[in-house]
């Protein structure tokens, strides 16, 4: 399975990234990969190879690459609940600096027109999905990019309803893409869901917004305590049955 570390010109600098890609001298449908607040590292890297073997090329990009390369803090091996609140403490400033909408905008539109022009990335749309922070990411993406983007995915999501007028929920008319959402058990109120759910509605198109029985937020990391075996084979099965029907024809 070929991998790269590759840098992506932004309007704000260079954003190193990995790749991984099927070793088929083939051109695949692309994918833009947004990580959980922890970042770009090995669980990452290991997903994006997995989801790759399914015939995709997968770029994950460093959220924080304005602080430096990643891991932008130390991480270690497995991030228990004994250090999360320390880890998440150094890490909240650069969150903070990095979601901005202006700042998610001018990167979205890097990474799109970096994975886009890569020579084993097929013409037409390309999917995008994240992980926590990342659905944030995802949905803002496909909302700018309405043309490019054909599917967009999140799990166990964060501020994804929120009160500010730039909300993601609020983006919601401007999307295209297919969606589905992962949730965690008690990730989002049975009120804000139903919000959510009548957004999509009204916008017209696919989706589905899913409660994951059995799983905590952050289910899907291996380096945590938070994940779910079961919860990971889920995600795995709603986001290739997503790609295979969005990108089947890219």
């Amino acid at each position: 399975m070929p991998t790269e570390t590759l840098q992506i010109p932004t309007p704000d600098g260079q954003a190193d990234a990995f790749a991984a890609f099927p070793d088929r001298g083939e051109r695949h449908p692309g994918v833009l990969l947004y990580s959980d607040a922890f970042g770009v590292r090995p669980v990452l890297e290991e997903m994006a190879r997995e989801l790759a073997g399914h015939g995709y090329y997968v770029l994950v990009p460093n959220l924080y690459y304005r602080h430096g390369p990643a891991p932008v803090v130390e991480l270690p091996e497995h991030i228990g609940e004994e250090i999360r609140p320390a880890v998440i403490a150094q890490l909240m400033p650069l969150l903070e600096a990095h979601t901005t909408t202006e700042c998610v905008l001018r990167d979205a539109g890097a990474y799109l027109e970096f994975l886009t022009a890569q020579p084993e990335v097929s013409a037409g749309p390309v999917a995008v999905t994240g992980y926590c922070i990342g659905t944030l990411l995802a949905l803002r993406t496909a909302a700018a990019h309405p043309d490019q983007v054909a599917a967009v995915a999140g799990f166990h999501p964060g501020f994804v309803v929120t009160d500010a007028p730039d909300s993601p929920h609020r983006l919601v008319p401007k999307l295209t893409a297919e969606v589905h959402l992962g949730l965690a058990e008690g990730d989002l109120s049975p009120e804000v869901i139903s919000e959510l759910n009548q957004a999509l509605d009204a916008a017209g198109v696919g989706y589905t917004c899913e409660i994951y029985p059995g799983t905590v937020h952050g289910f899907t990391m291996s380096d945590t305590d938070a994940f779910n075996a079961s919860g990971l084979r889920l995600h795995w099965d709603r986001l290739l049955s997503l790609l295979d029907r969005s990108l089947a024809n890219s």
